[in-house]
């Protein structure tokens, strides 16, 4: 532990979480002409946003500045983990070639200068999606050339028995395209694993981060936590400094709300000035970019300089 850490009392998740949300978690809302305008152009086109598919707290603000983080590969997940809202537990759809044509498309309407591109975990598909990603890159930077691409991508780790070798291949090959920066999630602390990212490794998560930076140590990586699963502080302090040791560069901290009863119910809703504490312990550690506040997501406010 570093000496910020070491000198930071464990904050243990409180025993009893209030009903209702708190204050500080009512999400700000954008302009309804703006929210359909966007909204328009992305189901004429049926493609998905993880705006929507995870309904995201955001969503109303980032549409009122016309900002969307594009979800590929359709809207079903192959994993199954507690916390997401994304549709899992059934067949995935078929992969759309027109859809990396369509995103660009709507980019360029939108008029982004930075978007983000993430997608489902697909282990159903012999490269885990890499190829989606390609041809939807190529196609943005085809119509939209100043345009900058981060990419939120799921591990690719296949299921078993799948080598690493050929999950490193596959994270390499999207890094080869160098993004803008390249995300993926640890989500939530190593000890949570298990019940919040089901089919999910702490430590094949590090791995995709390390594997870009030995790739091509100039693309900023990033990653995020969701708080309110039953972590201490300690154990988020170790989780950062997890992530500093692969060098990672940027980080998201935000709060975890249950999107239904069938999802992990919240064990503590962090404060605004806890998630400040530990935003400013986070750029101790050498994170060069961090956001952390109760609604921050994992590409919220992305393409902005910290």
């Amino acid at each position: 532990m570093s000496p910020s850490s070491s000198s930071s009392a464990a904050s243990a998740p409180s025993s009893a979480v209030p009903e209702g949300l708190p204050t500080w978690l009512k999400p700000r809302l954008g302009r309804a002409s703006e929210l359909a305008e966007v909204q328009r152009i992305i189901k004429q086109r049926q493609i998905h946003t993880i705006c929507e598919e995870g309904r995201c707290p955001n969503r109303g603000e980032c549409y009122a500045n016309r900002t969307a983080t594009f979800l590929l590969m359709g809207p079903v997940c192959t994993r199954s983990c507690g916390f997401c809202q994304v549709d899992k537990g059934h067949a995935p759809m078929p992969i759309d070639p027109k859809e990396p044509r369509k995103v660009a498309e709507s980019v360029a309407l939108l008029g982004l200068r930075y978007v983000v591109l993430t997608s489902v975990a697909r282990d159903d598909l012999p490269d885990g999606g890499v190829n989606v990603f390609a041809q939807t890159i190529a196609a943005i930077r085809s119509q939209s050339p100043g345009t900058e691409i981060e990419v939120l991508t799921p591990d690719f780790w296949g299921g078993q028995p799948d080598p690493q070798a050929k999950q490193r291949s596959r994270v390499e090959a999207v890094a080869a395209l160098r993004p803008a920066c390249y995300n993926h999630n640890l989500e939530t602390v190593e000890r949570l694993q298990g019940p919040v990212r089901r089919g999910a490794k702490y430590h094949r998560s590090l791995d995709v981060l390390r594997w870009v930076k030995e790739l091509d140590p100039t693309i900023p990586t990033k990653s995020g936590l969701m708080l309110g699963h039953g972590e201490t502080e300690a154990e988020i302090l170790q989780a950062l400094e997890d992530l500093r040791s692969v060098n990672c560069d940027r980080l998201t901290l935000g709060q975890y709300l249950r999107p239904s009863l069938d999802h992990l119910p919240v064990q503590k809703y962090w404060t605004p000035a806890e998630f400040d504490r530990l935003g400013a312990l986070a750029r101790e550690l050498g994170f060069t970019q961090v956001r952390s506040g109760p609604l921050v997501r994992s590409s919220y406010h992305a393409g902005e300089a910290d």
